[in-house]
């Protein structure tokens, strides 16, 4: 075959393409990496960032540091827990247990599971545990959970039967009610089903198949090279994050990984390794809450404000970690954000910024976050003088700021650790005066206003936040305990 049929204006041509094609990538990635520069500086983002396209990876770097009192810098191959990310991972093990035809996807759980209490788990499925319809109360909803419950190792049959088996919130399959009880009920089916550990069908699986070697069921006391240590940011700076029992997230939150693992997960979600098609897809198919098994499957807002595109994506928070993986499918796009700060970053937000530039919108600047500024006056005076400066802020300098609802409310959840409830509650109110159609700032004034006594303001709380977010189980949940008869 005659090779040489390129003329020489045909080749120049081809170069200029190649040169203004290669252009583009550089200038893509340079304003993915001054963007998340940036968050770093404003102490939004700490972490590893992964960002590809069906050409392949455009960024992978750390930003940060892994360890903050030895001054360890953050890697691509700093290990992370990814907490919820999780759930798409035992999603796949279920799916991988129907396709040999060990489980199906409408046998009640007590097909599998006989010990568990036939009265509700006979009107549950496999399925209503994949997409959050099940009704079953969710154990990271208790108010108990964080204080008396994280701390203490459980085996999976006694957490089952203590803390994932309660009263129905509601009839399966009628409501969508995000819930980890649900995914830990789906580990324990794995183990019975296959006569393995959770942990060990992960691996034999999914991990060694597709090369995942810095991937794992996170176990505390085991020595892992490059584990990135924990932290919380309050408005005050960083602390040390609390200390979580691994076993109890479970089949619901308990891997760790790296941006370059979850990459090579992203890549053979393309083909068959992982699931065939048929059941990919049900897997990508959207239920109640436009969630289908272990993926949010509903759109992504652009920062302009107005352009939406189609994504699959998954966020993951645990004590001192936070995670953010998102696909563009029809693009082969992929955006991996793994952060050793839980509460206090902003990976969902820069994972949208840098959504933005990959298709051609000019990213949001992150802002300097206002809770600082708030907690600083607390230290100096009292909760007027924070909400005077607050507004002062507000007015003098309003595109430099970030004003968004969870400022506030962190400030008030520091204050209350701190015991200082009647300035924690003025701040609550506040909060609610200036986002009186957030359902969760409501919640978090009725939380204050029990913890210092005044049920009757609590209740007014939470039922002002149900009524804006009927999916808010503990505020449902609260309200049944608050507001049931005393007995004679």
């Amino acid at each position: 075959m005659k090779r040489g049929w390129m003329n020489a204006g045909g080749v120049a041509g081809l170069a200029l393409l190649l040169a203004v094609s290669s252009a583009g990538a550089a200038s893509r990635k340079d304003s993915i990496d001054r963007l998340a520069a940036k968050y770093t500086e404003l102490k939004q983002f700490n972490g590893a960032l992964l960002v590809a396209d069906d050409k392949g990876i455009i960024l992978k770097k750390g930003y940060g540091q892994a360890n903050f009192e030895w001054q360890l810098p953050v890697t691509p191959d700093t290990k992370f827990r990814i907490g919820s990310v999780t759930k798409q991972f035992t999603a796949a093990l279920i799916l991988k247990l129907v396709e040999e035809g060990k489980v199906g996807l409408e046998d009640p759980i007590t097909k599998h599971l006989p010990d568990y209490r036939q009265d509700t788990g006979s009107r549950i499925t496999v399925t209503h545990l994949l997409n959050h319809t099940s009704g079953i109360p969710s154990y990271t909803s208790r108010p108990d959970f964080g204080e008396k419950v994280s701390r203490n190792p459980y085996k999976v049959a006694d957490f089952v039967k203590q803390f994932a088996s309660g009263d129905l919130e509601f009839e399966p399959g009628s409501k969508y009610a995000y819930n980890n009880s649900g995914y830990f009920l789906l580990g324990t089916i794995i183990e019975k089903v296959t006569g393995k550990t959770y942990a060990q069908v992960l691996r034999e699986r999914i991990f060694e198949p597709l090369g995942m070697k810095n991937t794992g069921y996170d176990v505390s006391e085991t020595l892992l090279a490059k584990r990135a240590s924990g932290y919380e940011r309050n408005p005050d700076g960083f602390v040390n994050a609390a200390y979580l029992d691994m076993g109890l997230p479970y089949a619901a939150g308990s891997m760790y990984s790296t941006v370059e693992d979850l990459y090579l997960w992203d890549r053979a979600l393309y083909g068959d390794k992982v699931l065939p098609a048929a059941l990919k897809q049900k897997m990508f198919t959207p239920g109640l809450g436009d969630y289908g098994f272990g993926w949010n499957l509903e759109p992504t807002q652009l920062d302009d404000g107005k352009t939406k595109v189609a994504t699959t994506s998954h966020g993951g928070g645990i004590n001192g970690f936070s995670a953010f993986l998102i696909r563009v499918p029809e693009k082969k796009e992929v955006i991996i954000v793994l952060s050793n700060v839980g509460r206090g970053v902003r990976a969902r937000s820069l994972a949208a910024g840098v959504l933005s530039v990959l298709h051609g919108v000019t990213p949001q600047t992150p802002l300097k976050p206002i809770g600082e500024v708030v907690w600083e006056s607390l230290a100096k005076g009292t909760a007027t003088d924070a909400i005077t400066r607050y507004k002062a802020v507000k007015v003098k300098n309003p595109t430099e700021y970030f004003f968004g609802p969870g400022e506030l409310n962190s400030v008030g959840y520091r204050l209350m650790q701190g015991g200082r409830l009647p300035e924690a509650i003025e701040i609550f109110k506040f909060n609610v005066e200036l986002f009186p159609q957030d359902g969760n700032v409501h919640d978090s004034l009725g939380e204050a206003y029990l913890a210092h006594g005044d049920k009757v303001q609590a209740v007014t709380s939470y039922r002002r936040s149900l009524e804006l977010d009927p999916t808010n189980t503990n505020a449902e949940k609260v309200l049944k305990q608050l507001e049931q008869p005393a007995a004679k």
